[in-house]
C-alpha cells in the first residue's frame, strides 16, 4: 500500500495550508521533515526541513494512528503557512521520499470507504457538503455525511435479513413441527420496510432538487417584461432587454439563494406564433425548459392562455404593475413593485415542497430503493400462496437486501466509485 500525500486545503495564498499524508509511512515521512520522533497520536510545533537541512517552514504537525483516523490508516497532517512557495517546497520534499506519491482525486476518501470508516452514502454526503452553496444544501449534506441515511438503510437491511432467516428456518424444518408460525412477524417486517421505502422514494426527488437546485421558469408572451423581471430578481443585468418582441432567444439562467434553498431562475423566450426560424427554435426550447421546471411563474393576464400548461403550485402575476391603475397581483421588474411579494410566493412554495424531502439525494438511491420495493411486493404476494413457495419468497428478500447493499456501496459499485471520487479534490 502506497503512502499518499496532497494539499488538503484550498490552493492559493492563505494564512494556513494543510498537507495530509496517509499510509504506512505517514508518520515516518513527517519525522523525516521535522528531524525527530513523533508520538503515534499527538500534536507538536516543529521546524520542517528538506533532506539538505534547509528550513522550509515552522508549523504544527498532527499524527493519528490507524484505525483512529479519517482514512483508517496512519495519518500525519502538516499545518503550515499558506504561501504557494512554502506549500510547493514541502510537497516537493515529500515527493522525493521513497514510497510516497501524490494522491489521486478523492483517494483519501476512497481509502476511508475501503477501510470501513465511511459507507458510500457518507462519501456522497461529504462531496455534497464540500459543494454546498446554501443553508438547505449544507444541512442536507451534513445529515447524509453523518450517516443518518446509511443508518436507515442498515436498519432496513437488518429487518429483511431477519425476515429471510425466519422463512429459511421454516424451509429447513419443513418436515418437522415448527413451534410457531413465522408468517405474521415476516409480514410485519416486510410491511414496515416497504412503508419506509415508499416514503423515502417519494421524498427523494425533492431531496435531489435541494442538492442540485430547483428550477423556476418565468414564462409569458413576448415583451411583457420577463427579462426585466429576471434582472431585478438577480440584482444585475443578466438578460438583454428591449422594446422589440423576440429579443430573448436562448434560455438565460441565474442562480439564487432563496431562504437557504438553491434556485435557478430561467428567463425564456416569449411564447407566440412566429415565422422567424431562429425565434421558433428559442420558443420551442422555452417550452421544453418550462415544462421540465419545478415551478413556473406566469407573467400574464388573469384570463390569458399560453402554450405552457398551468400546474398546481405555479404562480401567476400580471405584468407591468408600474403602468396599471390597479396594480393588484401585478409585478414590475422596472420599478421593483410587487417583486418582494413574488419572491415570498416562490420561497413559500419551494419551502413547502422541501418539507417532504427524504434523506436519499441521488438517482441511484431512488433506483436501488425502487428495486428493493418491487422485490418486497413480490415476496408478499408469494408468501400469500403458502409455505410451498417460501423458497421463492426468501430469494425475493435476498434480492431486496442486495439492492439496499448497493446503496451502502457493499456490492456492484466499482464502476460508480471512479465517477464519484473524480469529483473530489486531491486532498480529499
Amino acid at each position: 500500500m502506497d503512502t499518499i500525500f496532497a494539499l488538503a486545503s484550498a490552493p492559493g495564498k492563505a494564512g494556513v495550508a494543510v498537507i495530509r499524508i496517509s499510509g504506512p509511512q505517514a508518520r515516518e515521512a513527517a519525522e523525516r521533515l521535522v528531524g525527530r520522533r513523533l508520538a503515534p497520536r499527538g500534536l507538536a510545533v516543529c521546524k520542517l526541513r528538506n533532506d539538505a537541512g534547509e528550513l522550509l517552514d515552522e508549523g504544527v504537525v498532527l499524527t493519528f494512528s490507524a484505525p483512529a483516523s479519517f482514512t483508517g490508516e496512519d495519518v500525519a497532517e502538516l499545518q503550515v503557512h499558506g504561501s504557494t512557495a512554502t506549500v510547493a517546497a514541502i510537497l516537493g520534499t515529500l515527493g522525493g521520499l521513497d514510497g510516497l506519491r501524490l494522491a489521486e482525486p478523492g483517494e483519501f476518501t476512497r481509502r476511508a470507504l475501503e477501510n470501513g470508516k465511511l459507507d458510500l452514502t457518507q462519501v456522497e454526503g461529504l462531496a455534497d457538503l464540500i459543494d454546498a452553496e446554501t443553508e438547505a444544501q449544507r444541512k442536507q449534506a451534513q445529515a447524509v455525511f453523518l450517516g443518518k441515511f446509511g443508518d436507515v438503510v442498515e436498519r432496513w437491511r437488518r429487518d429483511l435479513i431477519r425476515a429471510a432467516a425466519l422463512i429459511e428456518a421454516t424451509i429447513d424444518f419443513a418436515d418437522e413441527d415448527v413451534p410457531t408460525d413465522v408468517t405474521p412477524e415476516v409480514d410485519s417486517l416486510i410491511f414496515r420496510v416497504a412503508d419506509d421505502l415508499e416514503r423515502e422514494v417519494a421524498g427523494s426527488r425533492v431531496a435531489e432538487r435541494i442538492r442540485s437546485g430547483f428550477e423556476v421558469a418565468i414564462v409569458g408572451a413576448p415583451n411583457v417584461g420577463k427579462s426585466t423581471l429576471l434582472n431585478r430578481l438577480a440584482g444585475r443585468k443578466a438578460a438583454i432587454t428591449s422594446e422589440y418582441a423576440g429579443t430573448t432567444r436562448d434560455v438565460i439562467e441565474v442562480r439564487m439563494d432563496l431562504n437557504g434553498l438553491p434556485v435557478t431562475l430561467l428567463d425564456t423566450a416569449g411564447l407566440r406564433e412566429t415565422q422567424d426560424a431562429v425565434e421558433e427554435i428559442g420558443i420551442s426550447l422555452a417550452q421544453e425548459r418550462a415544462e421540465a421546471a419545478d415551478l413556473r411563474v406566469f407573467l400574464a393576464e388573469d384570463d390569458e392562455e399560453l402554450s405552457v400548461v398551468f400546474r398546481p403550485g405555479d404562480i401567476r402575476v400580471r405584468p407591468k404593475a408600474d403602468a396599471r391603475k390597479n396594480p393588484d397581483n401585478a409585478v414590475s421588474g422596472k420599478t421593483g413593485q410587487g417583486v418582494d411579494r413574488l419572491i415570498e410566493q416562490i420561497t413559500k412554495e419551494l419551502t413547502n415542497r422541501s418539507a417532504s424531502a427524504g434523506l436519499a439525494t441521488r438517482e441511484r438511491h431512488r433506483h436501488a430503493m425502487s428495486s428493493a420495493l418491487e422485490r418486497l411486493e413480490s415476496a408478499r404476494k408469494v408468501l400469500e400462496r403458502g409455505p410451498e413457495e417460501y423458497d421463492i419468497a426468501a430469494e425475493e428478500l435476498r434480492s431486496a437486501i442486495r439492492a439496499l447493499e448497493t446503496v451502502l456501496g457493499r456490492i456492484d459499485v466499482e464502476n460508480l466509485l471512479d465517477e464519484i471520487f473524480s469529483s473530489f479534490c486531491l486532498g480529499k
